[in-house]
């Protein structure tokens, strides 16, 4: 497997993320980066990104959550932001994510975990926590599901899919802003291009919309139906926290207020914005937390 590294200089002087820099290896000579901010003797909070962003697109949220008193950690996946990148496509799979997250979570040895998520964070994240539910105390997903590959395809997500496999042209930011309602300044697009100095470095990007599990019968379609098992039977929190303008999850939240039991009662909210709404509502979706967390320490 051959490995890039962004260079560190392409990270100098991006607005508004001034944490330092954190790093694990995930397996020898594979390393992964990561912010971990606020107090280490806090209950964590662990922020997953997803596709194409990285811990960046958490960079509003992160200081307010500290701030409030938890320590919060967001990774950068394989692939993304400053963690390394494996040069091929075929480099990537969704196991092979989740054996990487699971090396980073059990050399931090987190425990009492409130899982934040979105998109790929999500695909990712729920199924960690069901693998992992003695280390997780709750859940918040915004904008993100567990697919089967059961249900029908959006129409949207087959079009994203055939663009990241055969476009030659994969330009990031510019799809962080599709996904965005509001306009990213030029220096938050540079920001989100950064990781990725050249082509070569985006085959973790363009590998993640084939290994969603579209069809029955899949490796990953039934690994992802074992960890619903186990969601069906969480009774810990389990919250929503969707936007009101994102066509590929539309729907999800009810899906998972329906089916486990941990969502009966907890404060679901819809929020302004797009598919990424760490950028269009980064204040509430912070808020949501923050009292989820007030919530467990009344308790």
């Amino acid at each position: 497997m051959r490995i890039l590294r962004t260079d560190e200089a392409r990270f100098a002087g991006l607005p508004d993320y001034p944490f330092a820099p954190n790093h694990l290896d995930v397996e020898p000579g594979l390393r992964m980066h990561y912010v971990d901010e606020g107090p280490r003797g806090a209950s964590p909070v662990l922020m997953l990104h997803g596709e194409p962003s990285w811990s960046y697109l958490y960079r509003h949220m992160i200081p307010l959550v500290a701030n409030a008193g938890h320590r919060v950690l967001a990774p950068d996946l394989i692939g993304f932001g400053k963690s390394d990148k494996p040069a091929s496509v075929a480099d990537y799979s969704y196991g092979r994510h989740l054996a990487w997250l699971a090396s980073w979570l059990e050399q931090l040895d987190l425990t009492n975990i409130t899982l934040v998520c979105q998109n790929w964070g999500s695909l990712l994240g729920l199924r960690l926590a069901a693998e992992n539910r003695q280390r997780f105390s709750r859940i918040i997903v915004g904008n993100g599901m567990l697919p089967t590959g059961e249900a029908p395809v959006p129409a949207v997500f087959s079009i994203w899919k055939a663009f990241a496999t055969h476009s030659p042209w994969f330009p990031v930011g510019r799809i962080v802003q599709l996904g965005t309602d509001r306009t990213l300044s030029k220096a938050e697009l540079a920001a989100y291009e950064a990781p990725f100095p050249s082509a070569e470095f985006k085959a973790g990007a363009r590998a993640f919309p084939k290994l969603v599990p579209t069809e029955p019968g899949t490796p990953d379609s039934d690994a992802n139906k074992a960890a619903w098992q186990v969601l069906e039977k969480w009774k810990k929190p389990f919250i929503t926290c969707f936007s009101s303008g994102d066509p590929i999850t539309r729907g999800g939240d009810r899906h998972m207020q329906r089916r486990i039991p941990g969502a009966h009662g907890q404060p679901h909210i819809t929020l302004r914005g797009g598919h990424f709404l760490q950028e269009d509502s980064p204040e509430d979706f912070a808020r949501i937390i923050i009292d989820a967390l007030k919530s467990e320490m009344a308790a």
